[in-house]
């Protein structure tokens, strides 16, 4: 094998993470969940080939390939890339597969590849430095930027103008236990706080009923001695196509039994199970209905005892945020949601466009 074919090899080998990379955004897209075994492979390949593509550069008959060509971009992608990596998931502006994904291609791709189709060769541009893993991060990054004008433009297009329509679109009420994203508070309140769909599953499942049914009955849910006793394990949040997603019992046979108590029969007797001397009060032989008050709830929906029986663990979510998302859930017929558009995607598109084209920032000021 000639040493021009030796040092195509490795750049062949980094083309297995354009199917890795295809599989892992449409997992971010379905599921937001994607295995960290993905990235040990691929950070395994990466190493290996890096040592490889230093073992060549390093027997380079010209003396500047060791440094410009090897040495000063692989520094900058695990001296910067993989640092800035880990600073974005610790101050929260990446999930934890984004901040894997970025350090495993910072080790697969260091250096720009050479692909050459025909007379054609691939990457068309390249930058003076030469680190293809940051050209990947700040195409992704551009790509992140354009996806709120898109979203913005759906929303003109359909005749929701409002200020949220920059970060995400109405959905009808039952999709909410289906769709990933985060339950925006108001469409005209510009603010992205609210409520994470798969805190909500969680909750759900937590205490073993639907949304439906919560629906049904906002006053009885939102009573905390409603609470079962023994709460099921309430999972990750993820939408399960298997099981009902929402927790809880069939709707039908639930309705029936809420009806049931709400008419007071006894199930032996059949007859109404009333309480005079609670309702009523007598005065000068006269029974009068006493007056109604209003009852204070400590914990509206249980939300402070689902939190403190999960540890808090339900991806930051607060009791305030939990208790406005569900009074909004069984309230309001259409509700806004927020995407929060999977980082992996724009990732996988960045790196399809850097092997194509190259650095699209570059590309802009050249």
């Amino acid at each position: 094998m000639g040493s021009a074919s030796l040092t195509a090899v490795p750049d062949l080998l980094r083309l297995i993470a354009v199917p890795v990379f295809a599989w892992v955004a449409y997992r971010d897209i379905k599921t937001r969940r994607v295995s960290s075994g993905v990235w040990i492979p691929l950070s395994t390949l990466g190493a290996l080939l890096l040592v490889w593509d230093g073992w060549l550069a390093w027997n380079a008959s010209d003396s500047t390939v060791w440094f410009e060509e090897f040495l000063l971009p692989v520094t900058v992608s695990l001296g910067f890339v993989v640092p800035l990596a880990y600073l974005f998931w610790w101050f929260g502006g990446f999930g934890g597969a984004d901040a894997k994904a970025l350090m495993a291609l910072a080790l697969l791709f260091p250096t720009f590849p050479q692909y050459v189709v025909g007379s054609v060769g691939f990457p068309t541009a390249t930058t003076p430095v030469g680190t293809f893993s940051f050209t990947i991060l700040t195409n992704a990054v551009l790509i992140g930027i354009a996806i709120p004008l898109a979203l913005a433009a759906r929303n003109a297009l359909a005749g929701r103008i409002a200020p949220v329509m920059f970060l995400g679109w109405p959905i009808s009420w039952d999709r909410a236990t289906e769709t990933h994203g985060t339950l925006l508070e108001s469409p005209s309140v510009l603010n992205r706080g609210g409520l994470d769909l798969d805190a909500l599953r969680m909750y759900l499942r937590w205490r073993n009923v639907s949304l439906e049914e919560l629906r049904s009955d906002p006053e009885r849910y939102r009573d905390p001695d409603s609470l079962p006793e023994e709460p099921n394990q309430p999972t990750d949040g993820a939408v399960d196509a298997a099981v009902r997603t929402d927790g809880g019992e069939p709707l039908e046979s639930s309705v029936a039994d809420e009806e049931t108590e709400r008419a007071g029969l006894d199930e032996e007797s059949g007859e109404a199970d009333l309480d005079e001397e609670s309702d009523q009060s007598t005065i000068d032989g006269t029974s009068v209905a006493a007056p109604e008050t209003e009852p204070t709830i400590d914990d509206p929906w249980g939300a402070e005892a689902f939190l403190e029986d999960i540890d808090h663990a339900a991806y930051g979510t607060s009791a305030e945020s939990l208790r406005s998302g569900l009074e909004s859930l069984t309230d309001e017929r259409t509700v806004w949601i927020s995407p929060g558009t999977p980082f992996l995607v724009p990732v996988f598109l960045g790196l399809v466009i850097a092997l194509v084209y190259g650095d699209l920032l570059f590309g802009l000021f050249v």
